[in-house]
């Protein structure tokens, strides 16, 4: 299959999943968006009421600040992956719950594994914890690590910097360091390519 077909499969069973209580009360799955090529794919923690509403992630007043930052970085939400640990909006915003996030963690691994992109973005503690458990996320954020072969860093999520204005400046500083670790990852996958075959001379 390719990575277009993987994600369009996720997708599918996505919107018919009944694997934890969450199904129970969403009125759209969220099952995530963006090219299969992406080089940066971007994960938050779960749906809210704008997302479970249009089945689309990011799409309320953090969406927009997202699409903030992504702009200062010349991109746009439609050349990055955006997805979530869970699909279906918790109840009242509630904290994903660990049988939630376990139900979901085989979709967002295909997903993954399908767009391999270049860097993961973890947007907020939930997603952070998935690659990086145990860590305080003030201590780490914007520090970029390496997880099973993937670069992943660690970022507030946007909606905390709408709730805390201190912390929009740090956010803004994590993004602005992106296209530098993009250009890095790149650099090292060059230079891990064997060279190429020298051309043999045909002397007839």
């Amino acid at each position: 299959m390719t990575p277009e077909e993987i994600l369009q499969q996720v997708a599918q069973e996505v919107s018919v999943c009944t694997r934890c209580p969450l199904h129970h009360s969403r009125k759209n799955p969220v099952p995530g968006e963006g090219p299969a090529d992406a080089d940066i794919m971007l994960i938050g923690e779960g749906p809210g009421f704008h997302e479970n509403e249009q089945g689309r992630p990011f799409v309320g007043a953090s969406g927009r600040f997202l699409e903030q930052l992504l702009a200062s970085i010349g991109l746009k939400r439609e050349d990055v992956f955006i997805a979530n640990v869970v699909k279906c909006r918790p109840p009242g915003n509630r904290d994903p719950q660990p049988e939630e996030l376990a139900a979901c963690a085989p979709y967002l691994d295909r997903q993954i594994e399908a767009i391999n992109p270049k860097v993961i973005v973890t947007l907020g503690r939930f997603s952070m914890a998935k690659f990086i458990p145990n860590a305080r996320i003030s201590r780490i954020h914007g520090q970029p690590h390496r997880v099973e072969g993937r670069l992943v860093v660690p970022m507030f999520h946007p909606a905390a910097a709408l709730h805390q204005p201190r912390w929009r400046p740090l956010i803004e500083e994590d993004f602005a360091r992106l296209p530098e670790l993009i250009a890095a990852v790149e650099k090292e996958r060059l230079a891990a390519e064997p060279p190429p075959e020298p051309k043999q001379l045909s002397l007839f």
